[in-house]
């Protein structure tokens, strides 16, 4: 299947607070019945699972209520932003399936009209420059059970503060030299709001702006202020911003704007095994736990493209997950669940084999090769039927064979009969042996001619079937299987003195070299997945995949931990 932009309708699902809240103010009439909302990420990284949650959310709401959704680059930091991320956000933002059509923003488009309200802010006696150092701002500030202490330089006259500032611009200080702070109250119970900062003198370019700017504004002033000059009505974001509501009020009623947006917060997404702080994620790219933003190990949605998963898997986990206030923990399983349950429906079945064991037929004719027919989805009609060649030597998985084979290995052993998938009843005659390592390198069988298509005419049974791939006509191939990046349910706990990447699990990444495919997949395209019978789902890597050197990773085990904990809770059969 091609990653190709999809449309995303708005998925039927139950109703959560943000959803009531917005439908009360519509009937109610506020902001003339419209709904706007935007997603502002930082070009600072790549996005990860927990922000298709925010899009999802955003893009959706706006979307069930007739309205529309902008994408503004929040990018205030030039220290840490680039174009790279911009681009990357824009292209995962468009391949989970949404548009924002013509309302692409940037917080740098306002630098202009945010010096202005800062400026507004000084002449209205609520904004000054301080110039105390960012340890002396700290300490001042107090605690939760102490409160803070003026700075000395609070009471400067509205003159000298708006004299100091322009300088700032101007290029006259140094880097920390002074800030812009906003004249609050420095016993305010929230913490926030004694006198936060809202600009800081930074001499970085900016990967838009150049060396226009060395002052650049603070996230909180820059954010409430641009979601109220592009109208946004509801400015849903989570959690870790519910102190900072009030400032984000404050700030608009001191400039007395014409439109107030209304901020709403939300549960982030905290996912098992994995860690979401973009800081740690930064941590595993530089520190090369892992090969780049992209590493199919990674949650970012450009790690999870390029392990296999699909946008529809990703937009009906957010959709599973809900939306709620309180921050929980959910199991890694369900998201895996609900990839599988896409790529069951749309991934066509090939065979594969990643361990190869060579199978000689004894009895089968040297020189002939048969073309059996072979179904590309057994419940998809018609995605119909395609060939695949079966010859006297073969490979199955060695896993598939014992030679001592212990109670309830239902597989290949000396003696045994057992069926190939599409192909023929065969039977172990024999086992050989490499004379170096004293491993078994060589099954010699025989096959029944009358089984063809597996049945047997006299109705005896086995009790297992092999997947297997023709040896001449094989194709040789890389296989990557991944695993969880991190051992621990969260790693982010971790002990004192310990790193969080103590977690990683060793075993993440297994590559797999000589592996053998059915011919069939020697056209297959960068990005498209299969289910590799037996084995699991399989995507070609976006990266390295190409025609003569296959590469594919592993998406997804069939196992299905999610789908048995369900049916043990619901009493149901289990898959």
């Amino acid at each position: 299947m091609s990653d190709a932009r999809q449309s995303a309708p708005t998925p039927v699902a139950p109703s959560h607070f943000i959803r009531q809240i917005i439908a009360a103010d519509v009937a109610a009439g506020r902001n003339g019945g419209r709904v706007v909302t935007r997603f502002p990420p930082e070009p600072n990284g790549y996005l990860h699972i927990g922000h298709a949650k925010s899009i999802c959310l955003n893009f959706g709401v706006a979307a069930e209520f007739g309205g529309v959704t902008h994408l503004r680059f929040d990018d205030t930091d030039p220290s840490k932003e680039s174009r790279e991320y911009v681009e990357a956000i824009q292209e995962d933002v468009r391949w989970l399936g949404f548009d924002w059509k013509d309302k692409l923003f940037f917080a740098s488009d306002y630098f202009e009209r945010l010096y202005g309200f800062a400026e507004d802010l000084i002449r209205a006696g609520k904004a000054y420059v301080d110039h105390l150092s960012t340890e002396e701002i700290r300490e001042y500030r107090g605690t939760l059970t102490r409160p803070g202490r003026n700075s000395p330089y609070r009471d400067r006259s509205v003159e000298e503060n708006l004299d100091l500032f322009r300088r700032m611009r101007a290029g006259e200080f140094r880097d920390g030299d002074c800030v812009l702070r906003a004249r609050i109250d420095m016993a305010a119970p929230n913490l926030v709001m004694r006198d936060p900062t809202l600009y800081r003198i930074k001499r970085t370019p900016h990967y838009r702006t150049g060396t226009d700017w060395c002052i650049y504004p603070m996230y909180d002033f820059a954010h409430c202020l641009s979601d109220m000059i592009e109208g946004i009505t509801h400015s849903l974001c989570t959690l870790e911003f519910e102190n900072n509501r009030e400032l984000y009020d404050w700030i608009l009623a001191a400039l007395d704007t014409p439109h107030r947006p209304r901020q709403i917060e939300f549960a982030r997404l905290n996912l098992s095994r994995t860690v979401l702080s973009k800081r740690r994620l930064i941590e595993l790219v530089e520190g090369g736990f892992v090969s780049g933003w992209d590493d199919p190990r990674m949650p970012t949605l450009s790690g999870l493209r390029r392990r296999g998963y699909t946008p529809e898997a990703i937009r009906g986990f957010c959709d599973r997950i809900g939306v709620a206030r309180a921050d929980n923990r959910v199991d890694i399983a369900l998201l895996e669940h609900c990839l599988r349950e896409d790529l069951n429906r749309r991934a066509p079945r090939r065979l594969a084999v990643l361990r190869p064991l060579k199978v000689t037929i004894l009895n089968y004719p040297p020189d002939q090769v048969e073309e059996l027919p072979a179904l590309n989805h057994p419940e998809d009609p018609a995605a119909g039927r395609r060939t695949v060649p079966f010859s006297r030597e073969l490979f199955i998985e060695r896993e598939d064979f014992r030679e001592d084979p212990p109670p309830k290995f239902y597989r290949l052993a000396p003696g045994r009969e057992v069926r190939l998938r599409y192909a023929y009843l065969i039977r172990c005659v024999e086992a050989l042996r490499d004379p170096r390592t004293g491993e078994v390198c060589e099954l010699r069988c025989t096959y029944d001619p009358a089984t063809r298509g597996g049945e047997a005419p006299d109705g005896r049974r086995v009790k297992a079937t092999l997947h297997w791939v023709s040896a001449p006509q094989a194709i040789a191939a890389e296989v990557r299987l991944y695993d969880h990046l991190f051992l621990k349910e969260n790693p982010a706990e971790v002990a004192e003195g310990e790193e969080f990447t103590a977690a990683i699990n060793p075993h993440s990444l297994e590559v797999l070299r000589g592996c053998r495919l059915e011919p069939e997949l020697a056209s297959a395209a960068p990005g498209e997945r299969f289910q590799f019978e037996r084995l699991g789902y399989f995507c070609a890597d976006r990266r390295d995949h190409r025609p003569g050197a296959p590469v594919f990773n592993r998406t997804v085990t069939l196992r299905d931990t999610w789908a048995k904990i369900a049916a043990r809770q619901e009493g149901g059969p289990q898959r």
